[in-house]
Parts: structure tokens; sequence; C-alpha cells
């Protein structure tokens, strides 16, 4: 039985919110019918009375309004085919307006509404084109995979607020182009914001679902109709196929088998119970998706076949009902590790246990090597490199490295520190004060071996204080923090004092003596051929290569080269056993906070590498997070065996937390 770790599940709860409706709209559907003629003017009377209004009331803040005079809101829609546009009016009632007047206007200083539309409405997953309006502010953001929301602007709207004592309303005329066809369905929502004048600031939504700017699945569905087309009512239900505690999944997908860009997302209730209105057609209805995530389980809801029915208009039409097994899904995890005894079997469990797991968690791609006796045995790479496109990662494709750079520049500095370039322990102020926290005189106390042990004080990444400096978070040098700003101050010291960039004194100390070629720190053409997209979700997740190195995050590669620098620390190569012994020890053991589950295994902090003392004796490595991608090595030092895996994926934490159990430690008892 599949069961995710408590630390795992309490750092990925964003993510496994999202896991049990991964592919689902939000649940709210909506019809548009055919507008007469309507000026955009902030007046409403040119619009036809008695239109359905959908309310604005998922309260998704963590503040919540206190009434329907604090706030209330609501919209209606339609469309004019001829000008190929779809118009939206909101109506918003609050009992104070705020408008932020001042040159540095921001999305949460003031009351505004931000729209959300997926034109394309893939049920595969498209681009989100988020509009936010208000008097003094016009922001768009756009998903640049796909090729209706990279190209979208405020050229292709219409739209007016207009106030009357504490109402206000919006008016929007969108052109969709192409993509307004009658008998079919767009992705819509919208967030409307709310500041009081004591400072608090809430904001609500047509449906649930968060992050709507850049999520597909977080919208309402919105079904185009001709004038006058009645519509059927379809209702069902979906039971356990056992007694189950698990609430049934929260989503069920209905799409027209004809026209296949007609399709909505229908709440089911914690009874099973669910219920729509749709055109006259033939539809199938399915799970969105085939595993889910309920707490710290992992659970199956494959279905062999889609159910079909077929329905004619005002007819209301109860659906057969729908079971669904209830299976925790198996974690594969042997009772001892596949490495272990290594052989041409073996390379097929692995792939079982990676494909299996990208399916389990929606991975896009994986790149994979595998070390044994000190050599490479296995390199293979799974899935793609852009969900949109479809193009197969290969050997040659990078991935961020996240913060496995820190250890690749920590290396570098080691080589250097022995030549005596640099004291690891003389405070980095005398070689290169650091205006931006030099107000804090402890600031003195930071030496590079602070740094590479996370024992600066700095946080993980600035957080300003009311004098917008950096601040220290404890005296350097008596506990535990992880950052990335450290990293960032040594960088700057080791150009200061070799005269060079960083990714010179790179290349000299780690790329070429090590043969880690194929490996870049910022952006050049080379990269851009070859990097995998990150994504969130399932989404390409559009992040500019960075300009400059940064050693804390910046580094590309990809497994099978990356495996060239962990047989280098494994066979102690370029620089001193002494040097190595330390890097091997402990600095820093991990604070851990109340709940956190601890490791089953003492694990603390080396020189910029986690030490694990496993029953296998120790291994060394580090993980790596940039958020859309996610990747981890270890080698066992005693086993001469080890691996590297990079994903372009925010959801691959379960595999990375899993693996080195399926390779080489196995099934904990």
């Amino acid at each position: 039985m599949f069961k995710l770790p408590a630390r795992t599940a309490c750092i990925l709860a964003f993510c496994f919110l999202y896991f049990q409706h991964l592919h689902a709209h939000n649940g709210k559907v909506g019809y548009a019918y055919p507008l007469p003629k309507i000026t955009i003017d902030g007046n409403l009377s040119d619009w036809p009375k008695g239109m359905v209004k959908y309310m604005l009331n998922a309260e998704l803040s963590p503040l919540k309004t206190s009434g329907e005079a604090d706030y209330n809101g609501f919209f209606q829609v339609g469309y004019n085919l001829a000008e190929h546009s779809l118009y939206l009016a909101f109506t918003i009632t609050d009992d104070n307006f705020l408008e932020d007047t001042t040159q540095n206007v921001k999305w949460d200083s003031q009351d505004g509404l931000e729209l959300y539309l997926d034109a394309r409405h893939l049920p595969t997953g498209s681009g989100v084109s988020s509009f936010m309006y208000s008097q003094k502010l016009r922001n768009i953001n756009k998903s640049y995979y796909d090729h209706f929301s990279k190209n979208a602007s405020w050229d292709m709207m219409e739209v007016v607020m207009t106030r009357n004592g504490s109402t206000r309303i919006y008016e929007w005329k969108i052109n969709l182009g192409d993509e307004l066809t009658v008998g079919r369905s767009v992705g819509l929502d919208a967030f409307c914001f709310d500041r009081d004048p004591d400072g608090t600031f809430s904001y609500a939504g047509w449906g649930k679902g968060e992050a709507k700017y850049v999520n597909p699945k977080s919208l309402g569905d919105i079904i185009l109709l001709p004038a006058n087309n009645k519509l059927a009512s379809v209702f069902g239900n979906v039971e356990w196929n056992q007694k189950m505690s698990v609430p049934i999944p929260g989503t069920i997908t209905i799409r027209n088998i004809k026209t296949p860009q007609l399709w909505l997302e229908t709440g089911v209730d914690s009874l099973g119970n669910y219920s729509a209105d749709v055109p006259q057609g033939n539809y199938e209805i399915y799970f969105p998706d085939a595993y889910f995530i309920n707490g710290k389980e992992l659970y199956s809801a494959i279905q062999k076949k889609h159910q079909k029915f077929s329905v004619r208009s005002g007819e209301k039409f109860l659906i057969p009902k729908m079971t669904i097994n209830g299976e925790v899904a198996p974690d594969l995890i042997p009772a001892k590790g596949v490495m272990l005894d290594f052989n041409a079997s073996t390379e097929k469990e692995v792939d079982n246990f990676i494909e299996t797991y990208q399916m389990y968690f929606d991975i896009p791609g994986v790149s994979l090597a595998l070390i044994k006796d000190g050599k490479l045995v296995y390199h293979k790479t799974y899935g793609v490199k852009n969900t949109f496109t479809g193009e197969k990662v290969d050997s040659n494709t990078l991935f961020e490295a996240a913060s496995v750079t820190k250890p690749v520049f920590a290396f570098a500095v080691q080589r250097l520190a022995e030549r005596g370039v640099i004291d690891l322990d003389k405070p980095l102020y005398l070689y290169l004060p650091y205006p931006d926290i030099e107000y804090d005189e402890r600031y003195k106390l930071i030496t590079a071996r602070n740094v590479l042990t996370h024992r600066t004080g700095f946080p993980n990444w600035r957080s300003m204080n009311a004098d917008g400096k950096l601040d220290l978070k404890f005296t350097p040098g008596t506990k535990y923090n992880y950052s990335g700003e450290g990293f960032e101050y040594l960088k700057m010291v080791i150009q200061t004092i070799t005269g060079k960039n960083v990714e010179q004194v790179l290349k000299e100390e780690v790329i070429e003596p090590i043969g880690l070629y194929h490996t870049f720190f910022s952006r050049n053409d080379s990269l851009r051929a070859m990097v995998a997209n990150g994504h969130m979700n399932m989404l390409p997740n559009y992040d500019e290569l960075p300009e400059y190195p940064g050693m804390a995050y910046s580094m590309h590669t990809e497994a099978k080269i990356f495996t060239k620098f962990m047989i280098f620390l494994l066979e102690q190569k370029g620089l001193k056993a002494t040097t190595y012994d330390t890097m091997f020890s402990k600095h820093s053991e991990y604070p851990f906070e109340p709940g956190d589950e601890k490791p089953d295994v003492p694990t603390y902090m080396g020189e910029s590498l986690e030490i694990r003392e496993t029953p296998f004796g120790k291994s060394f490595g580090h993980g790596g997070n940039n958020g859309d991608f996610k990747c981890r090595f270890e080698v066992y030092k005693d086993l001469k065996m080890g691996y590297v895996i990079f994903t372009n994926s925010n959801t691959s934490d379960p595999l990375l937390h899993y693996l080195h159990d399926f390779l080489i430690e196995g099934k904990k008892k």
C-alpha cells in the first residue's frame, strides 16, 4: 500500500490539494447565450433582463468578508458571434471603495477585479490569460506555451468600470477570435479584491481553486449555446466498491463525443451525488484523474472504460451508478533494494518504478543515472520536456539542478582553499565588505565555512526589515539555517579575490578537472536549445534562463554527466583526504519543528553535503528544489553505489523521497 511520509505530506500539502482534482476544473458551470448589440459603457440597461447571475462568493482568502454590505458580487455572461466576442458584466456591492492613487499601485493595495480566461480550454490543459483591472492598474499574466494566451493584450478587449454609491459595474468585451465557437466551452473565473479602510484585504471568486492566474484547472466552465437552446439535466451517483472512510473524488468530467471541445467538470458532493445541465447529444463521463491523494494515501480511480450516455433537449436523465475501486496504489518498494543485486532484470524494475511514479504524481520528465562499484551502470530518460509540445526528454536534455549547484560550487571553493587563495575561517568582510548587511556588526563574523555549513545567520533568501536591509536571523556560527543568500555572498567574494567571473573559476576548478561538460550556469544558445521546461501541476512554467550564474541555484545539467562529479567525490579525487574527512563530518544538526517527521537514520549537514548514517554506511548527497524543477543525488560510500535524478516538475517529491528505499535501502520495517 502506498503511504506518503508525514514530512513529505506536510511539504506538499498545497500540491496534494491540487492532486485531488488535478485535471479538473473547479466544478462551476455557466451558460452563455447570444446577446444583442451591447455598448461597453458601464451601463447595463442594454443587457437582456432576467439573465442568470453567477455569484462571486467562493471566499478563498484567509480573511473573510463580514457580510453582504461589506462585499457582494456576481457576474452575467453572453456572446456576440459576429464580433467573435465574449461579454461579461460584473456587479459588485462594497460598503467601502478604496482606490490606490500612488505611483506604486499594487494588486493588493486597493479594490479591483482580476479576470481569468482559458480560451482554448483543452482537457489536457491549456494556458490562462489573467487581466488585473482597476482605475490605476492594467496587468496581464500570460502562458507563453499557449498560442492564444501568449498573444493576449488589452487590445483584444474593452472594459469600463462605473460606480453608483456602494455599487460598481465592470463591463467587459473580449475578442476571442476563432476560439469563440457556438457549442463548445471555455474556461473562466474571476477574483474580486476588497480592501477596507482598516487595512484588511480579502478576495472571492466564482469557484474554488488557487493560483487561477496560471492554473486552468482552477477555473469554471462556460458553455457557449445557441439562442433558445433547451438543455437536458443529467444526474447520477458515484460510490466506492467497498466501505471507505475516504471522501469520493470531488469532480467528474462530462464530455461531448461528437464535439470534444464541449466538456465540463461538475462537482461531486460528500454523498457521491452530481448533476449538470448539458445540450442535447452523446456524452462520455469519467473521472479526470487516474490517481488521487487523500491525506497520506494515494488511491487509484482507474476506469476500464468511460461510461457513455445520450440525452435529448428538455430531458432529465439518470446516469447509471459509477463505482470506484477503493484501492490504495502499490508503493513498489521491495524488501531489499534492487541495486544490491543489479542485473538485466533490474533495469526493467527501475523503469517500471519511475514510470509508475510518473503516473502517480503527474511528473512530465525524468533523467536518471545509477552508479555501482564506482561506475556508471545505468542511464535513462523518461517522459517529455514540455507537456504542450510533447517533445521527448533525451540524453542531451538539460534540467535545472537547483540547490545541487551548491556542492559543485563548494568543491571549487575547497580547491581554492587548499591552495591558499581563500581561508575558509577568515571573515568574508575582510575580502569584500557587504553593504546590504554592514549595518549589523555581527555580519563581520561570517566565514566561508559558515556559508558551506549554512551557519551564516542569513535567511534562505532575504527578508527585509523596516529599513529595507538584509536581516540576520541569529549570530553567525551559532546555529543552522539553510541559506542561498550566503552562497551568493561567497560567490562575490570568490570573484573579487580571484579577479575572475565565477563561471571561469568553475571551469578551471570543476568542469575541466572532472569532465563535467554539458553543464551550464547561465543562459547561452546551447542551453536554450536543450533545456527542459519546468512544470507546475503538469503545466509548462515560463521561466527565463538565468542571465547571471547563481551559486545557490542556477546549474543546468543531466544525470549521466553528473555522475562524473559523484564518482570524483566517491574516489576522493581533487582534494586532500583531510578535506574530504571534514566535508563528510557533522557540522550542523537539522532543526525540526513540532510535528515534523524526523529521519529514520542520523542525518545532518556536512560541508555543503547532506550526510546520512544508513545501515549500509554513510551516504552523502544533496537535493534541489526550484519549484518547477526538483532533483536529488546520493552516494553510499561503503557500497560505492548511488543515484542521481532530475525532474521537471513541482510534484516529484514522493519519487525523490522513496527512490533510495527502492534502489538501496528497501522497505522500512
